[in-house]
């Protein structure tokens, strides 16, 4: 496949979405299983079907033209006489993002759920409008959620969104295209492949244990937690003085103590200071049901802020 006809292919149905009005709030993945479980032989009956439910659907329900390419870029596949998208389109406000279909059990799926939208919340409330971001990275982007919300914020900055997964950066790249952000994308886990330092990063980690190690989901070690820890301490290391590390995601939490937090107190480098908050006290709690959480009572979101403190020997550089 020509990577253009993708790319080209999907910006094409993001305009479509945008131009009808289209909207689709994601829930979990055990809420969408529970949905579409009510009646397991329905079709889509309208685009939030076929792009939100992940719906099979007859091939009239869309332009012949836009079925044409994506049919041809290789996202529609066939199924009794019925067809089924292989992406997904959520909205977070007025913005549309192309991302996996339900169910993302490949190991390079991109995901998108209600862990994006409080990912924008955080950093909406963290982020001024008037701060003196001159570079800005992305950790992890998957499908550049992050540096869509971050951009309204920091207009002028430099965008550096990085993610071990191709699919991820593909849909990144076709995401902030059609939000007109101007970014630059590059390949690798964490900021291991960034070059010079920065005044902002971002992310929002994988953080749930995952026997398969699928990229966007699995954590590590720590209860998932020790890709969170990974990615705040190679961040702060590369963060200029005055800089802000933005770290939402999900930690383990047992016999009461947030063992990620308290690992980032005793872990971060010298002049970095710590503020850390739950977003909400309990996520995704069908996962207490499996052997890797037999001791965690509770997942709880967080929002970690790590600020780098200004040398006063120093020059703003």
């Amino acid at each position: 496949m020509i990577p253009d006809t993708a790319d080209t292919a999907l910006s094409g149905l993001l305009s479509h979405l945008q131009s009808v009005g289209y909207r689709f709030v994601t829930p979990t993945p055990e809420t969408h299983r529970r949905v579409t479980g009510r009646d397991p032989a329905a079709a889509a009956r309208d685009l939030r079907g076929i792009f939100g439910w992940t719906l099979p659907f007859a091939q009239d329900l869309l332009p012949s033209a836009l079925f044409d390419r994506l049919l041809a870029a290789g996202f529609l596949d066939g199924e009794a006489g019925l067809c089924r998208s292989r992406v997904r389109v959520s909205s977070l406000g007025d913005r549309l993002f192309v991302h996996s279909a339900y169910p993302t059990t490949a190991p390079d799926a991109v995901f998108f759920g209600p862990d994006s939208y409080r990912f924008a919340r955080f950093l909406e409330a963290e982020i001024a409008p008037d701060a003196p971001v001159r570079r800005l990275v992305d950790i992890g982007t998957g499908a550049g959620v992050g540096a869509i919300v971050a951009a309204a914020l920091v207009p002028g900055a430099r965008l550096t969104l990085t993610d071990i997964n191709p699919l991820a950066l593909r849909f990144a790249r076709i995401n902030t295209r059609h939000a007109g952000v101007e970014v630059e994308l590059v390949e690798g886990s964490g900021v291991g492949g960034i070059e010079g330092g920065f005044d902002l990063a971002i992310a929002n980690p994988p953080f749930i244990v995952d026997p398969a190690q699928r990229a966007y989901r699995d954590g590590g070690a720590m209860h998932g937690g020790a890709l969170s820890l990974e990615w705040a301490l190679a961040a702060a290391r590369k963060l200029r003085p005055g800089g802000r590390i933005l770290l939402y995601t999900g930690s383990a939490i047992v016999d009461g103590v947030d063992r990620l937090e308290a690992s980032l107190r005793e872990s971060l480098p010298a002049g970095c200071s710590l503020r850390c908050a739950e977003i909400d006290p309990d996520i995704f709690g069908e996962e207490l049901d499996k052997a890797g959480y037999r001791d965690v009572e509770r997942i709880a979101a967080i929002g970690a802020v790590i600020t780098k403190a200004v040398d006063p020997g120093a020059g703003t550089g």
